[in-house]
């Protein structure tokens, strides 16, 4: 072999395996992508609580889900709240398991717009860990959170003054 076709070879070999290599980072580096921009409704997870609280008032609607694998029975007990920006807003979810055996759910979430999600921060939330329950038992999920009051100086979101936080849950599978 002459010596370009080596190094063609070399360099053809690094970018089939870069290649290789990003597909299985693709879905962490998304996942991390969304989690920092708020990227498709993606929440924050609270590392310190507000400092502050302004005047702009939220509504904040409240949506649940079942995926149809696990029989459970899903919903908000509340329609919406209100909240001010920087306020901790609480509210619960009521689950019921339909089966007669244990089964565990997992929740995935969002908000909608797409673009307050990077503001709306949850402090705690059932959807962190699965979820167990016994054959017909049924337990309300509470979730925690607070609007980041620096949504106030964002001018891209003067428009919105309701967040929907929505919720599906699955079943977890190892």
């Amino acid at each position: 072999m002459n010596r370009p076709s080596s190094s063609t070879l070399i360099i053809l070999l690094g970018v089939a395996f870069g290649m290789f290599a990003l597909t299985f980072a693709a879905s962490s580096l998304y996942k991390m992508f969304c989690e920092k921009t708020g990227h498709g409704g993606t929440t924050q997870v609270a590392k310190l609580r507000p400092t502050r609280v302004e005047n702009r008032i939220i509504t904040i609607r409240f949506n649940a889900d079942t995926h149809s694998d696990l029989p459970w029975d899903f919903k908000p007990l509340q329609k919406e709240i209100k909240v001010k920006a920087g306020e901790l807003g609480l509210a619960f979810y009521h689950g019921k398991n339909l089966s007669p055996s244990h089964t565990v759910g997992m929740a995935i979430y969002n908000v909608t717009p797409h673009k307050a999600g990077i503001y709306f921060n949850k402090v705690e939330c059932f959807c962190f860990l699965e979820q167990h329950l016994e054959g017909g038992q049924e337990t309300d999920f509470p979730v925690q959170f607070f609007i980041d009051p620096d949504m106030v100086k964002d001018p891209s979101l003067d428009d919105v003054d309701t967040i929907t936080l929505s919720y599906t849950f699955f079943r977890f599978k190892k």
